[in-house]
């Protein structure tokens, strides 16, 4: 079942600049969450089943997917599952009424950006919102003139803008977690990061004790661009501490496509 927009009030001068799908069967919750939203100047569209919730997500277009983990027709991980199999990248902010652990992992591992656990206060609601707005923004978002361009290190090249990875030319399909991963280290070559900061920087706040999980992308990661992941050229272990970007790689920063007409 799905319910119209909620946006901002018709006096307000300020433009809607989000979209969010809100995919949750309680008609309560749903309905608290679209009114605090739209005080962002978010558009907000709520679906109240998995299926027409999933239906949705796949139509593309949305700043942020909102999904609760329990729902009728198609339950919220399996939800994640397939928008994470496709192309397009959305974030997911996911809610769930389950208090176990392995819950919170299975969703993370799926590909949620983050996730609050039932019963939740808005304020902190919000707080999760635009922080993975601004991780976006920071990571790969919409680009400004003096942002830097496609990385370029040994035969990987990263292309911030489409999100595109390509090892000798060849395309690597990544993860939206994995290439975000890929590009904190590929800015930062040399700098090491613990496995909490790296939760941190592209996890974001309130993921504390889950560091397994970062280990799995990183192996995962590993998997798909190093040509032996057992003895890596990337994304190196530094032993007790945590990972880093090798910096004795040849490193460069290209302009972005149809960017520096002037340069040779």
């Amino acid at each position: 079942m799905l319910r119209g927009y909620t946006g901002c009030d018709e006096g307000d001068r300020y433009a809607v600049s989000r979209r969010i799908l809100v995919v949750e069967d309680n008609e309560d919750i749903a309905n608290l969450v679209s009114l605090h939203l739209a005080d962002m100047d978010c558009a907000v569209q709520v679906a109240s089943d998995g299926a027409a919730g999933f239906a949705l997500a796949s139509a593309g277009g949305w700043d942020l997917i909102i999904l609760d983990l329990m729902l009728p027709g198609m339950e919220g991980l399996e939800i994640c599952r397939r928008l994470r199999a496709s192309d397009r990248y959305t974030p997911i902010l996911m809610l769930t009424a389950r208090s176990s652990e392995i819950d919170r992992v299975l969703g993370l591992e799926l590909g949620a950006d983050d996730y609050l656990t039932k019963p939740f206060s808005i304020r902190e609601l919000i707080a999760r919102v635009r922080a993975i707005f601004r991780r976006l923004e920071a990571l790969g978002g919409p680009p400004d003139a003096d942002a830097p361009g496609r990385l370029a290190a040994g035969e990987m090249t990263i292309d911030p803008d489409r999100r595109a990875v390509a090892i000798a030319g060849n395309p690597v399909e990544l993860t939206a977690r994995e290439f975000d991963l890929l590009l904190q280290f590929a800015r930062n070559p040399g700098r090491v990061y613990t496995r909490q900061q790296l939760l941190d920087l592209v996890w974001g706040h309130g993921h504390d004790g889950y560091e397994h999980t970062v280990n799995s992308h990183i192996n995962r990661l590993r998997g798909k661009i190093e040509h032996d992941p057992a003895q890596p050229a990337y994304v190196l272990t530094v032993w007790g501490v945590g990972y880093k970007f090798n910096d004795r790689l040849e490193t460069a920063t290209r302009p972005a496509a149809g960017a520096g007409a002037g340069a040779s």
